[in-house]
């Protein structure tokens, strides 16, 4: 059984913890919101990453790379695009990938 919550604790250099009470001053919040916030977003930002380089590596396909890292296939279009990793894509790719937009749609109808 996973805990929702559990503590975490980590030695910080003194510039991070500097940085991270400077935030806390202007975003006006306490230490545990502060690093909870900014974890959410590094963590997001790896998977992005991860799963953009093991869809470049022809590991997985846009879509899947887009539902492991947790954002919408144009997201990770977008992210593949910005950072010029080249197309990993072949007929059976687009295949998946229609049957995926499809499913999350809601629509029913497969395309021929």
């Amino acid at each position: 059984m996973i805990k929702k919550e559990q503590m975490v604790g980590t030695r910080l250099p003194g510039s991070l913890i500097a940085d991270l009470e400077k935030i806390e001053r202007i975003e006006q919040s306490d230490r545990s919101s502060t690093l909870r916030k900014l974890l959410y977003r590094a963590v997001k930002d790896w998977k992005l990453e991860h799963y953009a380089q093991e869809y470049g590596r022809g590991k997985m396909t846009l879509a899947r790379a887009a539902e492991e890292a947790e954002v919408s296939i144009w997201e990770m279009m977008e992210h593949v695009r910005e950072k010029k990793i080249p197309a990993q894509y072949s007929a059976d790719d687009l295949e998946h990938d229609l049957k995926v937009i499809y499913r999350k749609s809601g629509k029913f109808a497969q395309p021929t």
